[in-house]
């Protein structure tokens, strides 16, 4: 069999793995199943190795020759070999070769148990954030120079931009294109589109599809790229990337005959899924960057992605990729299968978060619960710490009332011993003019009728000073009999608890210095000495 020729193997032959490593080369290269059996071979069933092959192209195997060197054979015909000298200071080494296996792949170079020594790993999912596009100014006199010739490529790109617009009703395969192509890694075409922001670049997207494929029932995530592999990533959920090219002539077919099929769209809007669509135009700076980064050489492309726990808790791998035109049954099973694989992780990381969210509800309702409690038990320190100082205040308010009520009580008691000792004397009998009053005292100054003569020029306030002191004077006694020498206490306003009243006419006769007895009265009268209530003596 010549190098490189498919060998005519059964494919009810290969082995589990084998026919799954032969389904994602053949969904990735869409090449022939026997000459995809014939890499697959040669790059030892490594779907990595063997797709690298296909597009690289395939070179010298230093795997394939250091087995061969180390079994003592010959290297295949046609492949190039260089002699190993073992053990030798310059040589190398069939460990130097595995070593280098390792480095490459991310494996363990220790392990020799050809089950477990190759442990692919999902292709990192980057975060595409799209950058702003950087002008560089010329200096000065450059921009001078070539200022002609700025405006010659000016006026050919107007040129060339209202040919393509005139020919726009033609044929795709008859239209104007722009020389280059991004995905062939000439200068991108952009159609003159201005860039936005993420956000508005979907909405135009969206706009976009419905406008050229009518309207659909697909939901197109509304943000940019990055903002969709974080929710995907904080939702646990696939995030699908289908990335179209207008400069493709099977675009029209994919999306009309696939992507609109009821079927695609059935499964990417049922919610058991677990999909997050996202779609760009690589004509938009944002897609194509996407593009780049996701290594899709073929249009159009649609990538899967969803976070990998087991090559690390956080990590969005890429689990699947799909290009190119294919049927919806081809496409959904494509999509299905690589879910299928990574759905138990997914579910087990829904599940653990669900666990830690209600661990940390629990925790915070303990917490809740707990402040309430402090807050409670604060709260009711508080307001018996209020109610003890309400009450030693209250009594400490008493207390000084008290104290006060006494000290004043004590003036009182002082001026009226004092006042006792300034009362004039009662007028001898020869006086013609004294004025002759019958006072009816009230029961806190002895009851009766109290008899005496005033002079005639004794102020109403005498009166009251006499009425006052006359429990001290006693009856018919005169001021001024005791031999203790009191005085004025200081800081004292005295004030009458009574008053004296006229019978006939009924009058009140109020303590003034002013006026006289002689005034009101005249020669002689009765006049009774009332008590004061207390609230008439607070009104006055």
């Amino acid at each position: 069999m010549a190098d490189g020729a498919a060998p005519e193997i059964d494919l009810s032959q290969l082995t589990a793995s084998q026919q799954e490593a032969l389904q994602q080369y053949t969904d990735v290269t869409s090449q022939e199943v026997s000459e995809a059996i014939a890499v697959l071979q040669r790059s030892q069933w490594n779907v990595q190795i063997a797709i690298t092959k296909f597009f690289d192209g395939e070179g010298q195997d230093p795997v394939a020759e250091a087995i061969s060197a180390q079994n003592g054979g010959q290297p295949g015909a046609g492949a190039r070999f260089d002699t190993l000298i073992p053990d030798g200071p310059l040589g190398v080494t069939f460990d130097d070769i595995r070593l280098q296996e390792a480095n490459l792949w991310g494996v363990d170079p220790h392990n020799h148990d050809p089950r477990t020594r190759r442990i692919p790993r999902t292709p990192l999912a980057p975060r595409v954030v799209p950058q702003q596009p950087t002008t560089y100014r010329p200096p000065f006199l450059l921009s001078i120079l070539f200022a002609p010739f700025r405006a010659g490529y000016g006026l050919l790109a107007l040129l060339f931009r209202s040919v393509s617009y005139i020919l726009s009703f033609l044929p795709r395969q008859f239209q104007v294109r722009a020389i280059g192509n991004s995905v062939n890694g000439g200068l991108k075409n952009t159609n003159g589109r201005r860039m936005l922001m993420p956000k508005d670049t979907a909405a135009r997207f969206k706009r976009e599809f419905d406008e050229q494929y009518g309207e659909n029932s697909l939901t197109w995530f509304d943000g940019g790229h990055a903002q969709a592999l974080d929710a995907a990533k904080k939702d646990v959920k696939f995030l699908l990337i289908v990335l179209i090219s207008p400069e493709h002539d099977d675009t029209e077919s994919f999306v009309r005959g696939t992507l609109l099929s009821q079927d695609v769209v059935e499964f990417i809007n049922d919610p058991a899924n677990n999909i997050i669509l996202w779609g760009g135009n690589v004509m938009d700076s944002e897609a194509y960057q996407v593009s780049l980064e996701y290594n899709c050489t073929k249009f159009p492309c649609s990538v899967l992605a969803c976070l990998t726990p087991k090559e690390g808790a956080t990590r969005m791998g890429i689990i699947k990729r799909v290009a190119g035109p294919m049927t919806p049954s081809r496409y959904l099973a494509s999509l299905n299968s690589a879910m299928e694989k990574y759905k138990p992780d997914l579910e087990g990381v829904r599940a653990e978060r669900v666990a830690n969210d209600f661990a940390r509800n629990l925790r915070a309702e303990q917490d809740a619960a707990y402040e309430r409690s402090l807050a409670t038990d604060r709260e009711r320190a508080r307001q018996r710490r209020e109610a003890e100082e309400a009450a030693a205040a209250e009594e400490k308010r008493i207390r000084e009332e008290a104290e006060a009520a006494e000290r004043q009580e004590q003036k009182r008691q002082q001026w009226r011993k004092w006042r006792a000792t300034t009362v004039a004397p009662e007028p001898e009998a020869s006086v013609k003019d004294a004025v002759r009053l019958a006072l009816n005292m009230p029961e806190g100054f002895g009851g009766g009728r109290v008899v005496r003569r005033f002079g005639r020029e004794t102020t109403l306030e005498e009166l009251y000073a006499f009425v006052e002191c006359y429990p001290i004077l006693g009856a018919g006694a005169e001021g001024g009999d005791s031999d203790e020498e009191v005085t004025q206490p200081e800081d004292y306003t005295h004030k009458y608890d009574f008053r004296i009243a006229q019978v006939m006419p009924r009058e009140t006769l109020y303590p003034d210095s002013a006026v006289t007895i002689a005034e009101k009265v005249g020669r002689g009268g009765n006049l009774i000495v009332e008590d004061i209530p207390h609230y008439e003596s607070d009104e006055e």
